[in-house]
């Protein structure tokens, strides 16, 4: 795998951003190791089906880099929504005594559940 890589900064947004251009063979050996660390089983009649889905995947990123992407900014998310989510409202909720009058086993003010740690 031969790789380089230049930090350069985004002078609009000042983000940092990646150029990486990588060039990279895809054989048994690597899906092997690949196959090891990621504590997978890979039968050997899928092994060449595997080494040839993972070599298209590096031709398909490599055409990716080369494009010319001068002057587009980062990408950090993919949508225009920053903030999904409602907004935090205070509501009522029901005394410690009502709680605990639910629970199977209870020693106020605490919840009694079995012991799960040995020491």
């Amino acid at each position: 795998m031969v790789a380089s890589f230049n930090l350069l900064t985004n002078p609009s947004g000042g983000f940092r951003a990646l150029e990486y251009i990588c060039t990279m063979q895809v054989d048994h050996s690597l899906v092997n190791h690949l196959a090891h660390l990621s504590r997978l089983n890979v039968a050997p009649e899928k092994m060449d089906k595997l080494v040839q889905d993972m070599q298209d995947l590096v031709g398909f990123v490599e055409q990716l880099n080369a494009l010319d992407t001068t002057g587009t900014a980062p990408l950090m998310h993919m949508g225009d929504a920053h903030n999904v989510l409602r907004a935090d409202e205070v509501g009522g909720s029901i005394t410690n005594q009502e709680a605990l009058s639910n629970a199977p086993d209870a020693a106020a003010p605490y919840f009694k559940v079995p012991k799960v740690i040995r020491k």
